[in-house]
């Protein structure tokens, strides 16, 4: 099974705060580098194990147009999207924030993935100028990469009933996009270590509890989608 890659935060006093959307080439390249074998990862992961699209569990590599294009889409909206929504929500409040990426996470990944599972922790968005104390914005900033996977989910969801009701056979990548980020979120809300969810906890235990109920139950909606009922409208 996949599980969403792990992300923490931390305070460097060299960099100087900033209002302003800012890049550079460093976090350009890396986040880059991470994109690409995150998308590799997830081709040998649904190409390679029965437990995903219903193969024989070995690791024939039976890779198509459609489930390239759907990795490189699960990797984009779950992974790249939940990082650029941290870093935007910490620099619109006036901090300055740019993804790292971690070479050994990326290693550990591929290695994962070849073995039909995959743990991924590609990187991080590293956070300069925010106090330990400041738990409002840590929480906003932890909560904005759920919240970017969750609205992902939601439309490629309504975008694969859809193509249902329109007998398009294409209806299941958008249903496994779905998936992939609606679970990407809900592993992110997890209350521990270096994950989103313990500083959204820190942060407002209410609104912690509300957001990893409600994206759980819909990762859960996805799950019995995808994996049960085998279309989006769950014989409704």
């Amino acid at each position: 099974m996949t599980s969403g890659p792990t992300y923490h935060y931390t305070w460097t006093a060299a960099q100087a705060p900033t209002a302003r959307i800012t890049t550079s080439r460093t976090e350009l390249i890396q986040i880059g580098i991470a994109y690409a074998v995150l998308t590799l990862d997830l081709v040998l992961l649904f190409s390679g194990s029965g437990f995903f699209l219903g193969g024989s569990g070995g690791f024939a590599f039976n890779v198509s147009l459609p489930l390239v294009l759907a990795s490189a889409g699960a990797a984009l909206t779950g992974f790249v999207a939940h990082e650029l929504a941290h870093k935007v929500v910490a620099q619109r409040h006036g901090f300055w924030a740019e993804f790292r990426m971690s070479p050994f996470g990326l290693i550990f990944s591929l290695l994962t993935a070849s073995l039909h599972f995959l743990w991924a922790a590609p990187g991080a968005t590293v956070v300069s100028g925010m106090s330990a104390v400041d738990l409002p914005n840590w929480g906003r900033t932890s909560l904005a990469g759920p919240v970017t996977n969750l609205g992902f989910a939601t439309v490629f969801y309504a975008a694969s009933v859809g193509l249902y009701l329109a007998h398009s056979p294409y209806f299941i990548w958008l249903l496994l996009l779905a998936w992939v980020n609606g679970w990407f979120a809900t592993f992110n809300l997890l209350p521990f270590g270096p994950l989103d969810g313990a500083k959204v906890l820190r942060w407002s235990t209410p609104i912690w509890l509300a957001s990893i109920l409600g994206i759980g139950a819909f990762a859960g909606v996805t799950t019995l989608a995808f994996y049960v009922y085998g279309n989006p409208l769950l014989h409704w």
